[in-house]
């Protein structure tokens, strides 16, 4: 078990550095425990017994140091025009690498708007990716050979998908499991708690992965529920639940891996809470300044729980990294996200009447109106 080789902390012991207040917008005022492996300052609480290799907490730091590229380039097309309302995830590249990491090939993903990051780690091509926020129709296929979903814009609708998914897994006798990505803001909704009562009673091979990232657009988690933390809400579906800190890939990761490994085995559905912080705005047609001390809280954690800057000190420590290895990655890694740009940018421009196709198996009259005649506002370059 987990526990075994990783201590529980308290969140306040995590946070309280950085937290002043609660003008951040994560209640800390409770006692139930956090996993943490790697600590702010790049130390281990105790030692992971051979779970996590040189070589994976390498590829860990890569995977994460190239999503944040990625994530910043994107932020930048979006200012240039060349890509349409963009939904950053600076902050939040442990949860979403060592949850992804975590997965086998053949696992399901059901990512939202904001998990970009974790679809490219678990194998979707970054050129879709940016053709999706281009908004081109084929933007959301899947990679050829891979599980994922497109992107759900409606909020915690892709929990029930992932339910269903890890449900027909547990009918076909696969070995597959199915994982579903989502914010604190999707726990206020309906479909919630529809897909954790049934992940429960049909004891599905379903993760919930949860990165509370403090704030639904605006709202701060504490005035969203009275719940303290929102793992323990699995205990009203009788469901195995997780806090883990996810600034920690290290934590992040064998949590995941554990929960994956008991769904693989019948043990049923894990929810995990992954506490976790956006340093930016919600998307680009966002702006936080107006709901929170942006400037001094994105210092603050800067500072102290970046979690690519606290995967790096360890690995300095340790020799694993140096700043000559650093400057080769971010070169190559810099050409590798211009090149996939362009051919991204190669394709024909997004046609916006595409909007209206593969809604329905057949077209009810009054959206084949509104088709028409925007497809003749389009013609005659009403655009």
């Amino acid at each position: 078990m987990l526990r075994n080789y990783v201590s529980a902390i308290n969140y306040r012991e995590v946070i309280e550095l950085v937290m002043k207040s609660r003008e951040i917008g994560i209640a800390h005022s409770h006692e139930q425990d956090m996993i943490q492996v790697l600590m702010p300052n790049g130390d281990l609480r105790q030692p992971i017994d051979g779970k996590i290799d040189e070589s994976l907490m390498v590829e860990m730091y890569k995977n994460m140091s190239f999503i944040r590229l990625f994530d910043r380039k994107s932020i930048n097309l979006q200012r240039q025009g060349r890509m349409g309302t963009y939904a950053p995830f600076e902050g939040q590249e442990a949860s979403q690498a060592g949850s992804a990491m975590a997965l086998s090939q053949n696992d399901w993903m059901f990512p939202t708007y904001r998990d970009h990051g974790a679809a490219l780690v678990h194998g979707q091509e970054m050129y879709r990716v940016f053709l999706y926020w281009m908004g081109h129709i084929d933007g959301p296929t899947c990679t050829e050979g891979k599980r994922i979903l497109p992107p759900a814009v409606p909020i915690a609708t892709q929990m029930l998908h992932a339910v269903g998914t890890g449900w027909a897994s547990k009918l076909n006798n696969e070995t597959d499991i199915s994982i579903a990505y989502f914010g604190d803001g999707a726990t206020s909704e309906g479909d919630f708690h529809e897909a954790l009562n049934m992940a429960g009673v049909f004891n599905t091979p379903t993760i919930f992965f949860c990165q509370n990232n403090g704030y639904a657009i605006s709202v701060p988690f504490q005035q969203q529920s009275a719940s303290k933390t929102i793992a323990q809400r699995g205990a009203a579906y009788d469901m195995k639940s997780v806090r883990v800190d996810g600034n920690d890939i290290f934590a992040v990761y064998l949590t995941v891996l554990e929960a994956a490994e008991r769904a693989r085995k019948g043990e049923g559905p894990t929810l995990i809470e992954a506490v976790t912080y956006r340093f930016g705005a919600h998307t680009t047609a966002d702006d936080p300044k107006k709901y929170r001390d942006q400037e001094k809280l994105s210092k603050e954690w800067r500072e102290t729980l970046d979690p690519i800057e606290r995967l790096k000190t360890y690995l300095m420590k340790h020799n694993l990294w140096n700043e000559e290895k650093e400057k080769t990655f971010l070169k190559e890694a810099e050409e590798r996200i211009e090149a996939e740009l362009k051919r991204a940018e190669m394709y024909p421009k997004a046609n916006p009447v595409h909007m209206f196709d593969h809604v329905y198996a057949e077209t009810p009259w009054n959206i084949k109106e509104q088709k028409e005649a925007f497809q003749e506002l389009y013609r005659r370059g009403d655009k």
